[in-house]
């Protein structure tokens, strides 16, 4: 039987032993559904760019978000670490992270990589111990607090810990879109680093509401309502920058050595209002961003890096965001962080299986804001194992089990007639978290 080292070995071995360690870029959509591109099944929103990522690379159907709602996904993605331990839990106002916590931008800065963030960060507001420069980034541009974030033609931004004015907004003037500007920064990150191996989070806000984009092609001639142009307009364009972003990599001779990954923070919306049963962001999943149902954390996953990643292959593997640090840590050869509940899956992108993993865990949990705190307990509990899944949707509410393999649209509850599974997952989710630290809530510089 072949073990994980053994996979880990084989899929190192896939790449040339002579190459240089690799560029990274992720980028990390807001609030996409896990099928609002073409080459997971969309109909009207075009998205060519990604659907040539794809084909060149790696597309995952089983992968999934860090936590159902924005902060929790970004703070396991950073951390390695699900919502059970991850040090953000909620999107909980300004809570930050601590001086003392460690990120994968950490990891990479440690490894002699210049770092750049460029978009929403959520885990720390100006003048707490959350923000990027104090968590291995070199260089940030973007917005910090995630309800600044809600607006594409804000009165400024932040560069770096520094608020940059954006005139052409102010007194409700509406001429200076802040995505595309944030898009900008990314690729002028790109090109001053393109001598040096680099890291490049770029966590655009598109398509997150509040909806709005400067122009609705290619889709002003649809007769479609104007949420649903404007959804889509605002897909099309995210896409439009990952095409341009994936064009400099080429022209500047850096695709054939650049890991690219392309997701989304949680699942899609849900709500004829915006356009997004029309568009089926989600497919057939139950449940939308917020829930614990597939719907609100089944992700899209792209990979591509050429000569590891064979062009067109789709892996149906689960895994999830507390995996890419440790699956970084494993293809540059530095030392993984201990105490980590993601691991490796560096096997798959070569396209061999995981041996096994352990099971995937998630939460959601409500902020207090008088008490400056989430609660004790989680708002809703999930955990993966395997083909099986159990959700306990609320508070008290009787555990949900699911068999995934059979039912992926999680229509059929099983736990009456199988309570000794049910008992053992039910066992192993209540065993998967710690109670949430304390944090100090910080400033709320973005109202300013």
């Amino acid at each position: 039987m072949l073990t994980r080292r053994t996979l880990l070995q084989s899929a190192l071995a896939a790449a040339p032993p002579s190459r240089p360690r690799p560029n990274i870029v992720f980028i990390l959509m807001d609030d996409l559904g896990s099928q609002d591109f073409g080459c997971y099944g969309q109909k009207r929103i075009r998205t060519p760019h990604t659907d040539a990522l794809a084909a060149s690379g790696m597309r995952f159907t089983q992968c999934y978000a860090g936590g159902t709602v924005c902060a929790p996904s970004r703070s396991s993605l950073m951390s390695g670490l699900h919502n059970g331990h991850a040090p953000i839990r909620a999107n909980a106002g300004t809570t930050p992270l601590a001086a003392s916590d460690r990120t994968l931008a950490n990891l990479l800065q440690d490894a002699g990589y210049a770092t750049g963030g460029f978009g929403k960060w959520g885990l720390g507001d100006a003048g707490s111990d959350g923000v990027p420069s104090k968590h291995g980034f070199d260089e940030f541009f973007g917005y910090l607090h995630q309800v600044h974030a809600h607006s594409y033609y804000p009165e400024f931004l932040w560069d770096n810990e520094r608020k940059f004015p954006l005139p052409g907004n102010a007194n409700g003037a509406r001429t200076q879109y802040s995505a595309d500007l944030i898009f900008e920064r990314s690729l002028d990150f790109v090109k001053r680093h393109k001598d040096r191996p680099f890291f490049l989070y770029s966590t655009g806000t598109l398509p997150h509401g509040k909806f709005e984009v400067p122009s609705l092609a290619p889709y002003e001639n649809e007769p479609w309502t104007e949420a649903q142009k404007t959804y889509a307009a605002m897909v099309t364009r995210a896409d439009s920058y990952t095409g341009r972003l994936l064009a400099l990599l080429k022209d500047l001779q850096l695709d054939r050595n650049t890991i690219v990954f392309l997701t989304s923070d949680n699942g899609g919306y849900r709500g004829t209002n915006n356009g997004f049963d029309f568009f089926q962001s989600n497919g057939p999943l139950r449940g939308s961003k917020g829930d614990l149902y597939e719907g609100g954390i089944r992700a899209p996953m792209i990979v591509r890096y050429p000569g590891l990643t064979r062009p067109g292959t789709i892996s149906a593997e689960p895994w999830y965001f507390a995996d890419v640090l440790p699956t970084l840590s494993a293809m540059l050869g530095v030392p993984t962080p201990q105490g980590l509940d993601g691991v490796s899956v560096l096997p798959l992108l070569s396209g061999q299986s995981l041996p096994s993993h352990p099971p995937l865990y998630w939460e959601a949990n409500n902020w207090n804001q008088k008490q400056g705190r989430i609660a004790p307990e989680p708002a809703a509990q999930a955990l993966r194992r395997g083909q099986c899944k159990v959700v306990r949707p609320a508070p008290g509410a009787a555990v949900e089990l699911y068999d995934l393999k059979a039912d992926p649209y999680e229509k059929t509850n099983l736990a009456d007639s199988q309570p000794a599974l049910l008992r053992e997952l039910s066992g192993l989710m209540a065993a998967s978290r710690t109670p949430p630290r304390p944090h100090d809530q910080g400033k709320m510089d973005w109202v300013r």
